[in-house]
């Protein structure tokens, strides 16, 4: 069995979690906007396999 992580000061780093949406084209601010109300922070936007925005988003868990 590992310990857990620390890091400095002997913290444990923090446990996050994802979420990937798409993003319409012609409402990404509030879509972000909705998900940034909910304590999700936006990691990067790339173009989707399909075509298409993606928002990669993460909160600590």
């Amino acid at each position: 069995m590992s310990e857990p992580t620390t890091g400095e000061g002997g913290n444990e780093s923090p446990k996050w979690e994802y979420f990937v949406t798409p993003l319409l084209l012609h409402n990404e601010a509030a879509i972000l906007n909705n998900w940034g109300a909910q304590g999700w922070e936006l990691v990067q936007i790339i173009e989707g396999p399909a075509g298409g925005n993606v928002a990669y988003l993460k909160r600590k868990a």
